[in-house]
Order: structure tokens, then C-alpha cells, then sequence
């Protein structure tokens, strides 16, 4: 009884804060505005990449490409790839940039964001680039678009490199995206209006406020600004919690409290990863295919795409079961939302809702203390909501309640231990102590999570190890641009001879978010 009381309250409290989420707007992806054609192209593969086709650029209105391919496709001799290229055009290059390895890495970054920034979007008919309004900066590579969580860790650099009115720009974007889909996409794409990625707006949110002359006239401003943009993002991440049953986002907890999960709305393989996907599924065995490719799209949302995290059997990507995972870092960053929106509500002069979302954020804490903690490791873990238990994977989300406060002191003393022996290498943090093939497993280090993790041991004035950690970083992104002249994707911190791979694509360069945490990391020690 006292588990429902627990229950009924929580979701009163949610029920009653009045987040609303919009209606989505309808843009066909190019696997609906092409059908036939589009699984022709990628099972063929006419490009290397999937990803290539989906981001291609119509020569002709859709409806009359797909009339000339109806038409031409049972002639003899027809050549699908030069069909193709008759009639897209491939995705547009990054603008020209010649990188010059003798200059300091301050200056190849200054002198990149110029290259990485979108200036002028268009609509155009039969794409699956979703405009929008104001510039924005993008990964690079392959990435061709804004991403959501990318977008906060690139933001560091520029607010270090003085752009203010680039991050605003970008802020104003996922407001528009907010307003226009209820939610921040993937990414600026068609084939992204199924899921988002982890919800990083109330920490932009936050970076716009962070050492200004007046932060608390900025925080009212911010607040007033973004607020109602937050408020749907957070009915889109909580949508379906007052029934009381897990589903989309939420997850119920075995005494009635409410955790969020990653969760695509599909079930069919992604469309830039179209064949990797019907691979992993026929490989995999499962029945029915589509559980493996929801799972594979809600992994895609966690931005960990993809990590012995996610697998049932720790190493093999057939048994991805992500949507029975109530994520640790996933649910700090609802903690963090809930507070901000408990200020927004209070700035408004909305007691009553404020105090909700104080609860609501209180109570999420004392959750992510109940199920995610493992007192034995001395590391906050995953829960497995359908196995009721926690994951057995070791990784650096754990590192997350440190970063938004939640972790006792105790607990803090003990993750140093734990950070210092299973995940602290050459060249940084480790993402996994294991070896799987996959990207986001040993040995590759990404920035966001050195960032966050050097967070977290300021917070709790782990000054020290915080140093060391983005000193490996630093050296290791300078030493492999010294070698190459490029920024990269993702680093191997293990071996540190070698470049960081695994995954479904080769590594990338650019790249804004190592941009950003590197520019920050030399700030932030550089004034200690």
C-alpha cells in the first residue's frame, strides 16, 4: 500500500504540472517518399555508406522520380546506380579547409568553426534536411546536420572561443524544433522524427546563465526565454506517466517510483543504417525482427551507439534490449530538468507546479539512490526494469550522479577508486573496460564523457584526478593533430599509438564536441 501511495502521488505531481507536447509535423523521410527505390538503393548498395542516400539531394520532384524509376526499372539493362546519380545529387562536401599540423591546436579550432557552421538553410522538396532557422554548427564528417547532445559539448568551446550569439543561435534552433515536433530530434533529418538523444537542453540552458557579470539577471532571462520550449521537452520525455505503467519514455520501478528510458517509435531498421541493421537482426536469430530493430533506433537515442551497455549477453548487439534499461546518466539529466523547471514554475509565480517539480526531482534522486547504486562496486549502475535488477556492465555513465550531485560523499571516495583502476588509461577515460567492436567499449575514449566525468570530481573537489584525466585528454588530441592535422571523433586512450575505431562507420573528423571539451579542458586547468 505504501509503494501505490508512493506511486499515486508522484504521478498526481506530474499529471498536474500542464506539459504539453505538440502535435508532430508530418515530413515523409526518403524510405517513404521513395518506396521500392529506397530499399533498392541501400540493399544494393549503390554507396558505401547508408547513410550517403538518405542525405542525397533530389535532382527532380519525388513523385516523378519514383514515376521514371516505376517506369525504367524492368528494362533491360537498367542501371540502378546510374539512375541514381541522374537523378540526386550526392550530399554536399564540407566546405574547403586545408589543416595546417604547425599551428597550435587553438588556432585549427578558432579557424574551424567556420567551416563546421551552417549558415543557410533551405527547404527543398524530397530531402530529408529539416530547416531551420537560425546557423548551427555540426559534428562533421559524415555528420552533416545538428545533433542534439553533440550540440551542448560543441557549445563549451564556443562560449571559450567568445561566439555567444552562435550558441544562441543554436538554442533558438532547438526551441523551434521544440515548438514545431514537441521534441529535439536525433537531428536535423526526416529519418531522426522518431526518437531524440539525450536531453541535454536544460544543461544549455545552464551554460547560457554560468559566469556572467549578473547570472541571476541572465538565469531570469534564460528562464523566460527557453522555459516554455523546456516544459514540452519534458512532457516528451514523461508522456504516459500518469497511467501508472511503463511505456514510450517511463518505466514504473518495482516500488512504484518512475525512472525514463531511451525509446524510438519505430520498429524498422534506421534508415541511415538500413542494411547494417537488417544484418544484426537476421544474425541475431530473435523473432520478430522488428524487436531487434526497435531496440538497435532506441539505442541510436542514447547517443551510445553502441555499447556492451546495451547487450543481453555483454557482446553481442543481436541481444540489444535497451527499453529494459532505466539509464543512470539518462535519469540525472531528467533530475536536472526537473529542478530547472521547479525555477522556471517559482519565477512564474506558479508555487504550487514548482513544488511538484521539486518533488518530482527529489524524488528521482532518492530512486537513483535506491536501484543504482551498487554498494558492493562502489558504482552506480544501469537497472534492468524487466530482470529487476541492476546491469552487469561496468561504464561511465556511472560517473553521472557525481556530475549532478546526487552521489554521497562516501560514495564519491569509492567511484574515484573504482574510476581510477577500471577506467583511467594513457590517454584518458575509458568508456568500457571490455572489448567488443563496438565504438562505445574499450578502447575508445569520447569527449563527453572525459567532460563529464572531470564534472563530477570538481564537484566534489576531486581536483587532482579531475587534472590528470583532462591532461591525458589534452595531450592525447594534441599529439594525434601534431600526426594528422585533424580532431577526431573518438580517441583509443588504451593504446594510444593507435586511432579509435570499432562500430558501424569509420572515425570521423572535425569534430565539434572533442573541439569544445579540448578548448574547455585547457581553459579550466590553465586558470587552476
Amino acid at each position: 500500500m505504501k509503494n501505490n501511495s508512493f506511486l499515486f502521488i508522484l504521478l498526481l505531481c506530474l499529471a498536474g504540472c500542464r506539459f504539453n507536447t505538440k502535435l508532430e509535423a508530418k515530413h515523409d523521410s526518403p524510405r517513404q517518399l521513395y518506396p521500392g527505390l529506397f530499399e533498392d538503393v541501400q540493399t544494393s548498395h549503390v554507396f558505401a555508406d547508408s547513410k550517403t542516400f538518405v542525405d542525397c539531394i533530389p535532382r527532380y520532384e519525388p513523385a516523378d522520380i519514383m514515376k521514371s524509376y516505376n517506369e525504367e526499372k524492368g528494362k533491360k539493362g537498367f542501371d540502378l546506380k546510374e539512375f541514381v546519380h541522374k537523378h540526386f545529387g550526392t550530399p554536399v562536401p564540407p566546405r574547403p579547409y586545408r589543416s595546417d599540423s604547425t599551428q597550435s591546436v587553438e588556432v585549427h579550432i578558432d579557424s574551424l568553426w567556420s567551416v563546421l557552421t551552417r549558415y543557410d538553410d533551405q527547404y527543398l522538396p524530397g530531402t530529408s534536411l529539416i530547416y531551420l532557422p537560425h546557423p548551427y554548427v555540426v559534428p562533421g564528417g559524415r555528420f552533416r546536420e545538428a545533433y542534439y547532445w553533440d550540440t551542448y559539448f560543441t557549445m563549451k568551446g564556443l562560449k571559450e572561443d567568445g561566439k555567444p550569439d552562435l550558441i544562441k543561435d543554436m538554442m533558438d534552433n532547438f526551441s523551434f524544433l521544440l515548438n514545431t515536433y514537441g521534441f529535439i530530434p536525433n537531428g536535423n533529418r526526416t529519418y531522426y522524427l522518431t526518437r531524440s538523444q539525450p536531453p541535454y537542453f536544460s544543461l544549455m540552458m545552464d551554460l547560457l546563465i554560468a559566469e556572467e557579470p549578473d547570472p541571476q539577471a541572465m538565469k531570469r532571462k534564460v528562464l523566460a526565454t527557453y522555459g516554455n520550449a523546456l516544459k514540452l521537452e519534458y512532457g516528451y520525455w514523461m508522456s504516459g506517466a500518469e497511467t501508472g505503467k511503463t511505456q514510450l519514455h517511463v518505466v514504473v520501478m518495482p516500488d512504484g517510483s518512475v525512472l525514463n528510458r531511451y525509446y524510438d517509435s519505430g520498429n524498422w531498421p534506421r534508415e541511415e543504417a538500413w542494411t547494417e541493421d537488417i544484418a544484426t537482426a537476421a544474425a541475431s536469430g530473435r523473432k520478430p525482427v522488428e524487436d531487434v530493430y526497435h531496440e538497435l533506433r532506441s539505442g541510436a537515442e542514447s547517443g551510445w551507439d553502441f555499447s556492451s551497455r546495451w547487450l543481453a549477453d555483454g557482446k553481442t548487439l543481436g541481444t540489444i534490449h535497451v527499453t529494459d534499461i532505466a539509464p543512470v546518466d539518462l535519469n540525472c539529466l531528467m533530475f536536472l530538468m526537473e529542478r530547472m523547471l521547479a525555477t522556471v514554475y517559482g519565477l512564474e509565480k506558479d508555487t504550487v507546479t514548482s513544488n511538484k517539480m521539486w518533488l518530482a526531482a527529489t524524488t528521482r534522486m532518492n530512486t537513483i539512490q535506491k536501484y543504482c547504486w551498487d554498494e558492493k562496486t562502489g558504482w552506480f549502475r544501469d537497472y534492468d526494469v524487466k530482470a529487476r535488477t541492476q546491469t552487469p556492465s561496468l561504464n561511465l555513465a556511472g560517473m553521472f550522479p557525481m556530475s549532478f550531485k546526487i552521489a554521497r560523499e562516501g560514495q564519491a571516495d569509492s567511484m574515484v577508486t573504482v574510476l581510477k583502476r577500471e577506467f583511467l588509461k594513457p590517454g584518458g577515460l575509458v568508456t568500457t573496460p571490455v572489448e567488443t567492436g563496438q565504438q562505445w567499449d574499450a578502447p575508445n575514449g569520447w569527449a563527453p564523457l572525459q567532460y563529464m566525468s572531470v564534472l563530477g570530481l570538481l564537484a566534489y573537489h576531486k581536483d587532482s584526478v579531475a587534472e590528470d584525466i583532462a591532461n591525458r585528454w589534452i595531450h592525447e588530441n594534441t599529439k594525434v593533430f601534431k600526426q594528422t592535422g585533424k580532431l577526431l571523433e573518438k580517441y583509443n586512450v588504451v593504446d594510444t599509438t593507435l586511432t579509435g575505431g570499432g562500430g558501424e562507420y569509420p572515425n570521423q573528423d572535425g569534430f565539434g564536441w572533442t573541439n569544445g571539451v579540448l578548448i574547455r579542458f585547457q581553459n579550466i586547468f590553465k586558470k587552476q
